[in-house]
């Protein structure tokens, strides 16, 4: 079976720092794959390319045997590959409804520019995908307020549903449990991943916290000093000597999976 997402040699070199080298992935349809690794690893700078915010100096991309290298962001926005930031990317004195609306008028648009969009915002397929999203990212009760007032965990279920609302078939998700609690992370996570299995979106995201990949991810890949040392299931790359020398530092503790403790 193809891939939805084949990255073959890549690289990316600003001067004489090489920010990215030799990265071969191959993702399957629908996987859910946490990327880890220390600042300055090349984590970003690996999701950057994929998503047309750089352009990679060497190497192949391709998104459903497409060849999406270099394109710009916006088209491959358009080819299905949506993506939330570390900083919610949200229109901070409008309501959740309105800006989940924004963002379903927008993906609706051909050339996914924002331009004379308010005309469509409040159209009822707007309306209806919005509507759709955020049931979806159970944040029903938050509907008419703004979103500058919002708790942060809320804050980022909004910004994450914004950016499904288009159906996208690949999200990179930067770091979703920054800034959360440790009381609410795994409940977040685990509404955003139960989201995204239901609309079989095919997940990469980036994380710091160990305890979350191991707990949500089907497979980890570990970058540093720019390339991949480790590329496995969660137990397999989490108790790699190197990925415990170099980026963990300590040996992970098992983690009881969601919904066992009442087992």
């Amino acid at each position: 079976m193809t891939p939805i997402l084949a990255v073959s040699d890549l690289e990316k070199t600003f001067g004489s720092l090489v920010a990215a080298r030799d990265i071969t992935v191959s993702v399957p349809a629908e996987q859910t794959i946490g990327v880890i690794g220390a600042n300055g690893a090349g984590k970003t700078t690996f999701i950057n390319m994929i998503t047309g915010h750089l352009t990679p100096s060497k190497g192949t991309i391709l998104f459903e045997d497409k060849d999406i290298t270099g394109k710009p962001s916006r088209e491959i926005t358009r080819l299905g590959i949506s993506r939330s930031f570390q900083v919610a990317q949200i229109f901070p004195t409008l309501s959740v409804f309105e800006n989940m609306c924004i963002a379903a008028a927008v993906a609706r648009r051909k050339d996914g520019a924002l331009g004379s969009v308010m005309t469509p915002v409040h159209s009822s397929a707007a309306i209806a995908e919005a509507e759709a999203t955020i049931d979806l990212f159970q944040i029903g009760q938050y509907r008419r307020i703004a979103a500058n007032t919002l708790p942060q965990g809320v804050r980022k279920l909004l910004d994450i549903g914004m950016a499904v609302v288009g159906w996208p078939r690949l999200l990179l998700l930067d770091e979703p449990t920054s800034g959360i609690s440790i009381e609410e992370k795994f409940d977040l996570m685990q509404v955003v991943m139960s989201a995204l299995k239901s609309r079989k979106i095919t997940v990469l995201f980036v994380e710091h916290d160990m305890e979350i990949v191991a707990r949500f991810a089907d497979r980890v890949l570990a970058f540093y000093d720019g390339t991949v040392i480790a590329d496995g299931t969660a137990k397999q790359t989490l108790d790699d000597p190197r990925v415990q020398e170099l980026i963990t530092g300590v040996k992970l503790k098992p983690v009881v999976a969601a919904g066992a403790q009442n087992a």
